[in-house]
């Protein structure tokens, strides 16, 4: 029995890695996780990891309406997410019943790419999370302030707003919610550390049948361009190879961002596609 491709390992990951967080509810060709605890929804989409003839291709616009309506039920974001190359047909259908389409181009790292630690300004150090580490809170606010203030320059956002924002996320239950998933094993959070212990960066990734996609990546807006954010993906990257995970790969919107991944080893291997501004999904 020949090995799956690359593709083929992503789209199983893409079928198996909400299940450790979600159920998933099918629709004909279409599949909905949904949610068993609290945290940001998930998506729908080609029932994964299924071939061609046993349906992927013929998602009509009544299966895409019934998947909205159940969204709706939940009170949930109208939110679909699949890889372009493997159903193609899916984007034109998605597009007629009144969703904009956004491409996010994918790159993999090469499991026999070597890739060292990164160089980190004096006095940074990187470590990996558990369930009860103090700086939780403000390792996860990290991508919150990144994400809000986009592109790689220098921002205004510090040390204050991530206080106030790790304060937000312990309020809301977030940090609560992300506790069960370190402890079992299923959410990695690696952060570069200030020496006074105030996390700079931030990333994570979800580790499922070898694979897993590196995300999150952010870098607190003052502390830009100091490398900090290569320097936590590599620390993913092989954080995940040292953990059994043989295929490694991410998500990018912005080219600054990709000649980053670029010069880590990372290539071009396809297209996900999702619904324009739908949440982030956050396992």
């Amino acid at each position: 029995m020949s090995e799956p491709s690359l593709r083929d390992r992503i789209e199983q990951y893409y079928a198996t890695v909400p299940l450790l967080f979600a159920e998933a509810e099918e629709f004909g060709p279409l599949r909905l996780f949904v949610r068993k605890t609290a945290g940001t929804p998930y998506y729908g989409g080609p029932y994964h990891a299924r071939p061609a003839s046993a349906g992927s291709e013929t998602a009509a616009a009544a299966d895409i309406a019934r998947v909205r309506a159940r969204q709706r039920e939940l009170g949930v974001p109208e939110a679909f997410e699949w890889l372009a190359e493997v159903t193609p047909s899916l984007r034109a259908r998605i597009e007629a019943a009144g969703l904009p389409v956004t491409e996010r181009p994918l790159m993999s790292l090469d499991p026999h790419h070597p890739l060292p630690p990164q160089s980190l300004p004096e006095g940074v150090t990187i470590r990996a999370l558990d369930a009860d580490d103090p700086a939780l809170p403000a390792v996860l606010a990290i991508p919150v302030l990144a994400f809000a203030a986009e592109g790689t320059a220098v921002g205004s956002a510090g040390r204050a707003e991530l206080a106030a924002a790790a304060d937000k996320l312990t309020g809301d239950g977030t940090v609560a919610a992300t506790r069960p998933s370190l402890c079992a094993g299923h959410k990695t959070l690696v952060a570069a550390f200030a020496p006074d212990g105030t996390p700079l960066a931030a990333g994570h990734y979800h580790p499922a049948t070898g694979t897993t996609e590196i995300g999150g990546i952010g870098t607190l807006p003052t502390a830009r361009r100091q490398g900090l954010g290569a320097a936590v993906m590599a620390a993913l990257a092989i954080h995940a190879r040292e953990h059994g995970v043989h295929t490694v790969f991410l998500a990018y919107a912005e080219e600054a961002v990709a000649r980053i991944y670029a010069r880590l080893g990372f290539r071009p291997v396809g297209t996900t596609l999702l619904i324009a501004n739908q949440p982030a999904r956050g396992q």
